[in-house]
């Protein structure tokens, strides 16, 4: 009994997880880029005194700081280069399409300054046609540049791409 109740505790446990929404969000004014799994964890970009940016990983409770520009030490006194062939994969392009087709644009927002008036004032009605088919672009002769960026998907759609033809 005490088996069965485990059993379907995992099993709950991963149909939550592949129901948990993934969560894509940039936004250039105020510097907030992160990818976030609702509720789970959360792994954000930061700016940094000494490194050019960082990588915050939020799990549950509990921050890591991660720092991808950071020189590794490496031995290389002990490690000999053998030539090994790489293994040959094909990406198939269309399975990478697919996979990009589930994740949906919740909010999109551009807000452009070229620097040049010319280019600007060609942009003004292609950008014009773009809003009346409800995307969020607009043309600045400000000088100032946004972009806000909201994606929502879900692991089990991702998986179901993979295995659906």
């Amino acid at each position: 009994m005490i088996l069965y109740v485990c059993l379907l505790l995992i099993l709950a446990f991963i149909v939550a997880l592949l129901l948990i929404p993934i969560t894509i969000f940039i936004d250039t004014t105020s510097n907030q880029y992160y990818i976030k799994l609702q509720g789970l964890a959360k792994a954000n970009l930061e700016q940094h005194k000494q490194e050019i940016f960082r990588i915050r990983l939020k799990i549950l409770i509990f921050n890591f700081y991660l720092y991808p520009l950071k020189a590794q030490a490496k031995n290389k006194l002990n490690k000999k280069k053998r030539y090994s062939p790489k293994p040959k994969r094909k990406f198939l392009i269309k399975k990478i399409l697919r996979m990009t087709k589930t994740f949906r644009v919740t909010h999109f927002l551009i807000n452009i300054d070229t620097d040049n008036y010319i280019l600007n004032a060609k942009l003004y009605p292609l950008f014009g046609l773009l809003n009346y088919n409800g995307c969020n672009c607009h043309i600045n002769f400000q000088g100032q540049n946004q972009l806000i960026l909201l994606v929502k998907n879900r692991p089990i759609n991702i998986i179901k791409s993979f295995i659906n033809f």
